[in-house]
């Protein structure tokens, strides 16, 4: 109860931090930054902090007119640090770069590189794949609809024989009203390799979040997230509970 409380609290003053803004042209080049905290960590539908809050940040670099960006996001994880053995990493470090734009005035890309980087991982000492994963993806959106498909061209976050696994994404992100956004998502993780029938699922979400643009453009998002992985293969190291359960995460995320 305590640290929901404490939770709400930072959620607060995140939002009573923001300052009223007017909508301003982007310049040709643009660096936003990004702050966050989240009641869980949730990436393709696997807690990565075994169900614990996550405090995440990140920076990204845009040339508007001609669509190219980078950028660089970190997050608190828990996954590599429960493993006994596997080395004390604390944080995901992810750096990405890409191009955006349209390939006619309904449809729009985003093809890019990411990579996942897991400093201090020691994931070879359990018999396991280095976790730090590199993943190509391309995306095509038409009005608030998008499918996503993304390549490992590496092992995928350790796990054996894993190389060409590939996660295809589907959803939309319907506005509702002004301010006010429906988040759907569907997503299948299919996993290559020895581990291929364990590892393989489904995720999902259903959400909504609120844009305040009176208070510095703070959203607070709400989902129900879920998954059909298998309980046994998602298990946390620590205390074996299934990651990929049914729960509810709420979100603050705060541009600057």
């Amino acid at each position: 109860m305590k640290k929901n409380i404490l939770f709400l609290s930072v959620i607060a003053t995140l939002i009573s931090s923001g300052a009223a803004f007017a909508d301003e042209v982007k310049p040709d080049n643009e660096v936003t930054f990004n702050a966050s905290l989240a009641s869980d960590y949730r990436y393709r539908g696997i807690s990565q902090t075994r169900l614990d809050p996550a405090l995440q940040g990140g920076a990204d670099y845009t040339n508007n007119p001609t669509g190219l960006y980078a950028g660089t996001w970190l997050s608190t994880i828990k996954w590599i640090s429960d493993t006994p053995g596997a080395g004390s990493t604390p944080a995901e470090w992810d750096i990405y770069a890409g191009k955006r734009g349209e390939v006619t005035k309904d449809i729009s890309y985003d093809v890019g590189v990411l990579g996942y980087v897991y400093v201090n991982n020691n994931m070879t000492n359990v018999g396991a794949k280095d976790a730090n994963t590199l993943e190509i993806y391309g995306q095509l959106g038409y009005g608030p609809a998008y499918i996503k498909y993304s390549h490992a061209v590496t092992p995928l976050f350790g796990i054996v024989d894993s190389k060409n696994s590939g996660y295809l994404d589907a959803g939309a992100n319907i506005e509702i009203s002004e301010g006010l956004t429906l988040n759907l998502h569907v997503g299948y993780q299919k996993v290559q390799g020895m581990n291929s029938s364990a590892a393989t699922y489904t995720d999902y979400k259903v959400g909504v979040s609120k844009e305040f643009k009176q208070l510095g453009g703070v959203v607070v998002s709400l989902a129900a997230v879920g998954t059909n992985a298998d309980k046994t293969f998602y298990a946390s190291p620590a205390n074996g509970k299934f990651m990929g359960k049914n729960s509810a995460v709420l979100m603050a995320t705060k541009t600057f």
